[in-house]
């Protein structure tokens, strides 16, 4: 029996396929914060590409091209008893897709491509990178990868996220690593746009430099009917980046519904906080993000006796009583995204000083001040005004004691945030 790609699957082995391709210098890992949501009505088959995660390195031999990696996820997916399927990809993988739908089109049912190209450039920067990786190892690589990947407001955001891919590159095996960097090197597809029937999604990244956004348009031009996305604030990984973002395109595109609440979720809680909280999800945690979507913001949130107003007070008052100070932090941004002025923040904390005790109001006026803060720095509010006289006293020793009123905003305060 020939060795397959390593592999994984996902979701209810009755539904629809969808194939799903990573980048270079990645793992299947690349599409985790889209899987859980995909997998509720797609069964979703994830490949890793030969010497990357747990496909052997033998399986693409030098001189191999594209067509051999097309013709590896076809013997996948015939092992797997699969006829058509739909299909997305990221970069090499998205060219993968591009060269199954133009040479199997009977096979592939739709396409969406990633921070993809039908050519990544010249053969000499790729044939050089392939002599560095056999010389030096993908380590050099390895630590510069999330400048290529990602902006540098990620970078600085999402370091832990960036770090984990970075480790992946490092396990890549580098002979193997070297012969895809030589497959993009002579991959050319432009001649083949034409010959996609597919129903087509192209997704680009404006900070994407590795496949600048031109190239997304040239796909779409090439391909009859395709739908193209340009994400702002997205490079190269723009599904790691704009993890929401990348699955509405992908929802619409394959017809799916978005879960209830996902709207005013974002509308609450910003679209940066969200994407954030997509990011992160494993599928140990996908169950819980979408527990909170559908029922605390599709359905309480969503309510129509209370306006917005009025849960922000509620919801910091309760987080108050609770202790719950990462919450309460993300929850006064909210309180402001909902037309709460500082004053009126200040009286809810006020009042919640009375029934849930002063100590736990003083922490809360400390959180408080300093996001404020935050937002005024960043001009997102105008300036502040007095949260009250009783927040804590100045001989109070608790968070914020070094200011008058007791409102802290000390560098070393924890700005931890959690994914509710």
């Amino acid at each position: 029996m020939n060795a397959l790609l390593h592999h994984r699957v996902d979701g209810p082995t009755d539904a629809p396929v969808l194939v799903l391709g990573p980048s270079l210098g990645t793992s299947l890992s690349v599409w985790d914060p889209q899987v859980p949501a995909l997998a509720e009505r797609y069964r979703v088959v994830r490949w890793d590409l030969p010497g990357h995660g747990g496909s052997p390195a033998a399986l693409l031999p030098a001189g191999s091209t594209v067509a051999d990696l097309g013709q590896l996820v076809l013997g996948l997916v015939d092992t797997l008893g699969v006829g058509s399927f739909a299909y997305a990809g990221v970069s090499l993988g998205g060219a993968v897709g591009t060269w199954l739908a133009a040479h199997r089109p009977s096979r592939v049912e739709s396409l969406a491509l990633v921070c993809s190209s039908a050519r990544f450039g010249e053969p000499g920067p790729w044939l050089e990178r392939a002599g560095r990786v056999r010389a030096d190892g993908t380590g050099p690589l390895a630590a510069t990868a999330p400048e290529r990947w990602f902006t540098p407001a990620f970078t600085d955001s999402g370091a832990l996220v960036a770090g984990r891919l970075a480790a992946d590159h490092l396990s890549v095996d580098p002979e193997a690593y070297a012969v895809c960097c030589e497959v993009l090197a002579v991959l050319d597809l432009r001649a083949d746009l034409a010959r996609v029937t597919a129903p087509t999604l192209v997704v680009g990244g404006r900070g994407d430099r590795v496949t600048p956004p031109a190239h997304a348009r040239a796909l779409a031009d090439g391909i009859r009917d395709a739908h193209l996305v340009e994400l702002p604030r997205a490079a190269h990984l723009a599904g790691v980046e704009r993890p929401g973002a990348v699955l509405d395109a992908l929802r619409a595109h394959l017809g799916l519904p978005r879960p209830r609440g996902t709207a005013v979720r974002r509308a609450v809680l910003g679209d940066a906080h969200v994407d954030r909280a997509a990011a992160r999800t494993t599928p140990f945690t996908a169950r819980f993000q979408e527990f909170i979507t559908r029922y605390a913001w599709g359905e309480i949130w969503a309510g129509d006796v209370l306006d917005r107003r009025t849960r922000s007070c509620i919801t910091l008052t309760a987080l108050v009583a609770g202790g719950h100070k990462d919450e309460l932090a993300l929850h006064v941004r909210a309180a402001v995204r909902n037309g709460l002025t500082p004053e009126e923040i200040g009286e809810v904390l006020l009042q919640s000083a009375v029934y849930c005790g002063v100590p736990a109001a003083n922490s809360a006026f400390a959180v408080a001040d300093r996001v404020l803060t935050e937002l005024t720095e960043l001009g997102e509010l105008g300036e502040l005004g007095e949260l009250g006289e009783s927040g804590a006293g100045a001989d109070d020793k608790g968070p914020g004691a070094e200011r008058p009123g007791g409102l802290g905003n000390r560098p070393g305060d924890p700005r931890t945030r959690k994914d509710s």
